[in-house]
């Protein structure tokens, strides 16, 4: 378990005084710290909300929210590439007692996190590259990408450094189990999932 940073003053952490400023002035956008960059994201669309929401299904139906783990959306997590970088995923696997592993700002310590999941947006070259790094110096077990450029889901395992050793790209059709280390059998059903995150032509 990691001891909790004392609250630092401002001036002390002119990045996260700043990203803090832009929520403030930006309201609905994440705001995140990665390799000493401030990141904006604009406001998810309804069907990025839809996808997500299609996704938790087969974690709370595994029984993954409950006294041993959650099932959480834009929790902050603690990334060691910086002294004031932090990433929010879309969602993400914790353990349950991840309360007691808060570094600062509302983040967590990496330790709590089993898994952490993005659905891609406008930005989607941050999901796609930026964060692999991200999550795999944190040494996050698993990464899952809901790619809706390009229409597939990536499950990224095995976290080296600074990149996943283990990197599966899936389509539509396909049904994709998730490790056993997420505490409980979580299948994955591409096809819905994609259908689910595609925005309705005007």
């Amino acid at each position: 378990m990691s001891a909790a940073s004392v609250e630092r003053p401002h001036h002390d952490r002119p990045l996260i005084a700043e990203a803090n400023r832009l929520l403030d002035r930006l309201p609905g956008h994440r705001v995140e710290i990665i390799g000493g960059q401030i990141l904006v994201s604009p406001p998810p669309d309804g069907a990025h909300a839809t996808a997500l929401t299609e996704l938790m299904v087969p974690f709370l139906a595994a029984g993954l929210h409950g006294t041993e783990s959650k099932v959480l959306q834009g929790v902050g997590l603690w990334l060691p590439s910086g002294t004031e970088d932090y990433a929010v995923p879309d969602l993400a696997l914790m353990d349950a007692d991840f309360q007691e592993h808060l570094v600062e700002n509302n983040c967590y310590d990496p330790i709590a996190f089993r898994l952490v999941l993005e659905v891609t947006s406008s930005n989607y070259q941050t999901d796609l590259r930026t964060k692999v790094s991200a999550y795999a110096g944190a040494g996050v077990p698993a990464y899952i990408i809901v790619d809706r450029r390009h229409k597939r889901l990536h499950v990224l395992t095995d976290p080296a450094r600074d990149e996943y050793a283990n990197h599966r790209v899936h389509a539509s059709g396909e049904l994709v189990t998730l490790p056993d280390f997420l505490g409980a059998k979580v299948t994955l059903d591409v096809a819905e999932i994609l259908k689910a995150g595609q925005p309705k032509s005007d």
